[in-house]
């Protein structure tokens, strides 16, 4: 039997995607689907998330969940909501990031936006896989976790909250893998290179630098999210971070920002 035509266990395996409603995660939920996975698609927007739903191709799979995972309140309504619908989580991914604009340079980001950033990204990272993570121990079930980070985890971005955010994600996955490997909860990042999803815009010229000639789309990133959250086909595979970036990190396009002081 091939390993890709059973990656998942449909009828025990059940998986938590925020940020489902655009971009990366949308993308990766709708895999989930088409692999028979039952997936909650969690997002901010109610129209993004029914609409990510609706083109799916199997909705019968698909849970809605509308909420801001910047409250801690609204991340354990999620975790409540998405056990009563479909049990025991065994595949997280977690997507969800705030918009970014490129004015929010380190003289200019405001306090809201630092903390929101952080917020999203890594507190309610950290509660849902740790929480999550806890419900699989008590089940005594395997489980994969997936954090998306960013080239920008180790490189400036000229967006500070956004980088240094990630940053933190990245350590988050290393220290989640180690506590988690014995209890076999695998976790691992992707680490998208541009990708033009989610409502990041790029200047086309940018192309230039990636060797493969292109920009990412967010199918670009899916056929792998699916491969490492399996855990027969990656179950030797915790703590990796997988560049998904056409080769765009061996160079370094950015400038240093244009400060009005």
């Amino acid at each position: 039997m091939s390993f890709f035509s059973q990656a998942f266990d449909g009828a025990s395996e059940a998986a938590l995607v925020t940020g489902a409603g655009n971009g990366i995660g949308r993308a990766i939920a709708q895999a989930l689907v088409a692999e028979g996975v039952r997936t909650v698609f969690a997002d901010i927007k109610a129209e993004t998330v029914q609409a990510a739903i609706a083109a799916s191709g199997a909705p019968g799979l698909c849970t809605a969940w509308v909420g801001d995972l910047a409250e801690r309140s609204e991340c354990d309504r999620l975790l409540r909501e998405a056990g009563a619908a479909l049990g025991t989580i065994t595949h997280f991914v977690h997507s969800a990031s705030p918009p970014r604009r490129e004015a929010d340079h380190a003289m200019a980001v405001s306090d809201e936006t630092w903390l929101r950033m952080r917020a999203v990204n890594v507190d309610a990272g950290f509660h849902l896989g740790r929480e999550l993570s806890r419900a699989l121990i008590a089940a005594k079930r395997p489980g994969s976790l997936m954090y998306l980070t960013s080239l920008h985890a180790g490189t400036p971005r000229n967006l500070p909250h956004y980088s240094t955010s990630k940053a933190a994600m990245a350590m988050m996955v290393k220290e989640f893998a180690k506590t988690l490997g014995p209890y076999q909860i695998r976790v691992n990042a992707l680490v998208p290179g541009a990708i033009l999803a989610g409502g990041f815009v790029a200047d086309p010229a940018l192309s230039r630098h990636v060797p493969l000639g292109r920009l990412g789309q967010a199918q670009d990133l899916a056929p792998l999210a699916l491969a490492v959250l399996s855990n027969r086909i990656s179950g030797y595979v915790t703590g990796a971070a997988i560049v998904i970036d056409g080769g765009l990190s061996l160079t370094n396009w950015f400038d240093a920002p244009q400060l009005d002081l």
